[in-house]
């Protein structure tokens, strides 16, 4: 899952990317309104987490301007405000969740997964995903192959993440970068190469496919060759 962090409190931002990315999630993370709005309109972002007094566009103006746009990305936003008629006021222009500063960090977390399971229960899409004895609980964050849980690493397990919500499809590894690491990262992009040789070795080796110049796919266990 990949997350958008518009907030300009460039001390609480750094703090939330942190710990989000520490739960395992790709996060982005943006200083300005009109920045927030241009970045969340690409549509690869998962969940927004947007401020409300922002430089450039305020996050009223934002969230209003994703929903006449079309984007239904869930949003939760955040503010020093609090009252009745700001909370009315952000939910009337589309938010999914509204949070007052300041705020417990586990908190904004329960509030995260909730968004995202309810984001994914609303496109008919189970946290579980199951090709063959392989089962992969999202919600959870857990692998099981038959009967044995799989220990995986976050970043391991944010890779199998992104080739199970898509089985059977070629997923490119730009693609697996742009859910799996921040648009930040300039690094080798083989590096993807490294993380699905790891689950090679810990799933099987035949269940992640290389299609040569195409990217990965992940085939159903008891079909594999």
């Amino acid at each position: 899952m990949r997350l958008l962090i518009v907030e300009d409190e460039r001390r609480l931002a750094r703090s939330l990317a942190k710990g989000l990315t520490a739960e395992g999630y790709a996060v982005d993370v943006v200083h300005d309104g009109l920045e927030g709005l241009h970045l969340a309109g690409e549509g690869i972002h998962d969940l927004v987490i947007l401020d409300i007094m922002l430089p450039g566009m305020n996050g009223y103006r934002v969230c209003a301007a994703l929903r006449a746009a079309g984007h239904d990305v869930p949003i939760l936003m955040l503010t020093a405000k609090d009252g009745e008629y700001d909370e009315a006021e952000g939910l009337d222009t589309g938010a999914d969740d509204y949070l007052t500063k300041p705020f417990s960090y586990v908190v904004l977390v329960a509030r995260v997964k909730a968004l995202l399971r309810r984001g994914r229960q609303g496109a008919g899409a189970s946290p579980v995903h199951v090709l063959g004895d392989l089962r992969v609980d999202t919600a959870a964050r857990r692998v099981f192959l038959g009967a044995d849980e799989v220990p995986l690493t976050t970043r391991e397990f944010s890779v199998l993440e992104t080739l199970v919500t898509r089985p059977g499809e070629v997923v490119s590894k730009s693609q697996i970068l742009d859910h799996v690491w921040d648009f930040a990262y300039d690094g080798d992009p083989n590096i993807v190469e490294v993380y699905v040789s790891a689950l090679r070795r810990k799933l099987r080796p035949e269940l992640i496919r290389t299609v040569r110049g195409a990217g990965y796919r992940l085939e159903r266990p008891e079909t594999a060759s």
